[in-house]
């Protein structure tokens, strides 16, 4: 994601109620105005307070203002040097300081931090927006950018110097005074109503509890289920009841297993309505001004549309690129859709012959088919699957494809739940610090996702090692029993650690090339799911929590057959709000609408899709458009999809899907580069050739494979990181396995 790689909710810009249960830290002096000696240059957690960073941004902006200010008194002639590099150097103090609150205002959301943020995002937005229009700063860089034809660049300086200009040209800096004013303006305006849409609809969300006193009502969910629902009732005093709520990893699970159809029906229905309620978190309004605003500047800045103003700085390029890919997906995937629901209906008429499938049925009998026709359901996985079990195989792959390891470390942190480990290189050299921020509280945002707290760069010609963190909001585990995790929530993992892989790979010399197009900043995470459930993963993690036996050949077998069950499903629906999302940003003259309305004429009225299958996100609480950095963006995931298939093609290709020489490549020409180009050259320059979509048709089921092609497809889906709060279940305390190189046999016989 967008800056913060993976999350998928509001990030700084939601204002959620939450309480505070961290450790009290030193009161002393504020550690922004000092020079830090942390061990690997971590912050110092156990110092810093909420109330510093006001003061810290403030200034850390006087401290750009003055960089800025020794730029445009220059009266030398514009060069990259005394421009361009000048300006790519300024405001390291202030994006250092913005970086840790970002990640720390997720992670210790507290009223404390709630007030910081209240008053640091004004003085941003107004910093921002001034240096962003500062004509005199403008004209010295795009004097440098006109000359860029004439000067002989080294690939990496023209690729900044047009990134610079594009930048300034985006917000406006051609636009007279009167249109810059009126951009401001906007902007102000936007920020609030994202602001608003978010906090409605955490705190809509949060409210959310279906109590169950009758265990009664509990038949078909599993002990696990049970237990956590009981743990989670008790943690806000409802003793002797079962809490669910819309956070994923409760409502879920409670719709795959729960024979209560009524049940099913309360809790997906207030999924389905959130946001659109008649009461205050109602957000039709809201929805109605972002659409209105966004318009308005997309016409300002010389675009028909927001969906072309937001694409135009993408791989995809254009609105029609990303209708072709969509709807080259939605045919099959609807189709076969309705063929599984098909296969349903006799299971489902036998328990309710006079009344129609619903869309919180689908859950329910789609995993009694899964049983049916593979013998297989979650519970039977689960045991294999505890968090320690799942880390351990993601350090394994990590070894195995690039060499590095994983060391233990002790540093100070923000909680003590915060796990750290040192990250060693090929040649044992610090590669960067991990972080693992995996356990629920209260003051914390729900939701997965991962970040860094600093970020890699250089000075001095020295490399700045990174400080990545991945979150989870995993439940603390009970005395007696570790946290047993959902195969999605396998694959959740392994996608975050594939967006911390990218930022500790990282090695990119200017700081605004750091960054990759949003479209293509997910190749990096989904491509690491594809190895998640391969056997020879497996056989390295996937082992019973109780008997401490691998994970049986048959189960291996049984997961692999049932890999596209469902599938179609799961495709229609993350299609489908792509589709809504591109259809609302690409109105070219705005005019009052009712959401609803909008989306059943989108999907319903003129894609067919079927009232079985919600889109997965629905406008009203559409969070990741409306609040978050996605708007015309949420086609990135399936965008990804195509290019990650066919980067896990390169290694099936080889015969050895561990293969060093292609995992190298990866990681010099795609992983390390972070922006220095554009995507499509660095896919380019690693697979020697376009992605080719058929892979990624073939993964999804949505096309047949070619009867010459005898090859078995060893292709797992990535499954899209859910933007609902995500609290996959508990970890336990077991010491994490270090894997060291010699362990790992590269011996080329050694061959999955």
């Amino acid at each position: 994601m967008r800056r913060f790689h993976g999350l998928l909710i509001v990030l700084t810009l939601v204002l959620s109620v939450a309480t505070s249960c961290h450790t009290e830290k030193k009161a002393d002096q504020n550690p922004f105005f000092e020079q830090w000696t942390t061990p690997y240059g971590v912050p110092p957690f156990d110092r810093i307070r909420p109330e510093h960073f006001p003061a810290a941004v403030e200034r850390a902006i006087s401290e750009q203002n003055a960089e800025i200010d020794a730029i445009t008194t220059n009266n030398d002639r514009p060069t990259f040097d005394n421009t361009t590099l000048a300006f790519d150097n300024t405001g390291a103090t202030l994006a250092r300081t913005m970086q840790i609150f970002r990640m720390l205002s997720l992670v210790e959301h507290t009223p404390e931090m709630q007030k910081a943020e209240e008053e640091i995002l004004p003085l941003l937005a107004a910093h921002t927006a001034e240096v962003m229009s500062d004509d005199r700063l403008f004209a010295r860089i795009k004097e440098v950018y006109d000359k860029r034809s004439t000067t002989r660049y080294p690939p990496e300086q023209l690729r900044l110097v047009e990134k610079q200009y594009t930048a300034f040209v985006h917000e406006g800096a051609l636009l007279d005074d009167a249109q810059k004013q009126r951009l401001q303006k906007i902007n102000e305006e936007l920020a609030l109503a994202r602001l608003k849409f978010g906090r409605n609809i955490a705190t809509a969300q949060s409210e959310y509890r279906l109590l169950i006193d009758d265990e009664k009502r509990l038949i078909g969910l599993p002990n696990e289920v049970r237990l956590q629902s009981q743990r989670d009732a008790r943690a806000i005093d409802e003793k002797g009841s079962w809490l669910f709520t819309l956070d994923e990893p409760s409502m879920i699970p409670f719709l795959s297993y729960s024979s209560d159809r009524d049940l099913r029906k309360e809790i997906y229905t207030a999924y389905l309505n959130l946001g659109a309620n008649d009461n205050e978190y109602n957000t039709s309004r809201l929805i109605n001004d972002l659409i209105r605003l966004r318009t308005e500047k997309a016409h300002l800045l010389g675009y028909s549309s927001f969906a072309e103003y937001a694409l135009s700085e993408e791989t995809a390029g254009t609105p029609k690129a990303v209708y072709d890919l969509l709807d080259e997906i939605w045919e099959p995937a609807l189709k076969q859709a309705k063929k599984d629901l098909e296969e349903m209906q006799p299971l489902f008429k036998r328990d309710f012959p006079n009344e129609e499938f619903a869309a919180w049925d689908w859950w329910y009998y789609a995993e009694k088919l899964r049983k049916q026709k593979f013998s297989l359901d979650e519970e039977m996985l689960r045991p294999y699957f505890t968090v320690e079990n799942v880390k351990g195989g993601i350090f394994f792959l990590a070894n195995r494809l690039f060499g590095i390891t994983f060391r233990p470390v002790s540093l100070p942190m923000y909680h003590q739940d915060v796990t750290a480990f040192e990250v060693f290189d090929t040649d044992e050299s610090h590669l960067g610090i991990l972080l693992l921020d995996l356990y629920t509280r209260p003051e914390k945002i729900r939701g997965t996702w991962s970040g860094c707290y600093i970020a890699q760069g250089y000075k001095n010609e020295e490399r700045i090692a990174p400080v990545v963190s991945v979150v989870t909001n995993y439940a603390v585990p009970s005395t007696s029993n570790p946290t047993l995790l959902s195969t999605d929530q396998v694959e959740m993992l392994f996608h975050e650690f594939g967006h911390a892989l990218q930022m500790l790979f990282l090695d990119v010399k200017y700081n605004g090339l750091k960054t990759a197009e949003d479209d293509f900043v997910e190749l990096p995470s989904q491509l690491m799911t594809n190895w998640a459930f391969e056997s020879e993963v497996l056989r390295h993690y996937a082992t019973h929590y109780r008997t401490k036996e691998m994970i049986p050949d048959h189960l291996t077998r049984k997961l692999h057959r049932s890999r596209l069950f469902n599938q179609a499903f799961k495709t229609t629906s993350l299609v489908a709000s792509a589709l809504s999302d591109l259809d609302i940003h690409s109105i070219k003259e705005y005019t009052e609408f009712n959401p609803a309305d909008f989306e059943h004429n989108a999907l319903g009225m003129r894609r067919g899709l079927i009232p079985q299958i919600a889109p997965r996100h629905r406008y009203p609480a559409f969070t990741h458009i409306f609040a978050g950095d996605y708007a015309a963006r949420y086609y990135s995931y399936p965008w990804a999809e195509v290019l990650d298939k066919d980067a896990f093609e390169a290694f099936r290709e080889t015969g050895d899907l561990f293969n060093r020489k292609v995992a190298k490549n990866f990681r010099q020409k795609i992983l390390a580069r972070g922006g220095e180009a554009d995507g499509k050259t660095l896919y380019r320059n690693f697979r020697g050739k376009d992605p080719d979509r058929r892979t990624m048709l073939l993964s999804l089921g949505l096309i047949e494979k070619p009867e010459e092609d005898s090859t078995e497809l060893k292709i797992f889906h990535s499954a899209e990181i859910h933007s609902l709060a995500v609290r996959p279940e508990a970890i336990d305390h077991k010491p994490i396995m270090l894997y060291k190189k010699e362990q790992i046999s590269t011996d080329k016989n050694d061959k999955k």
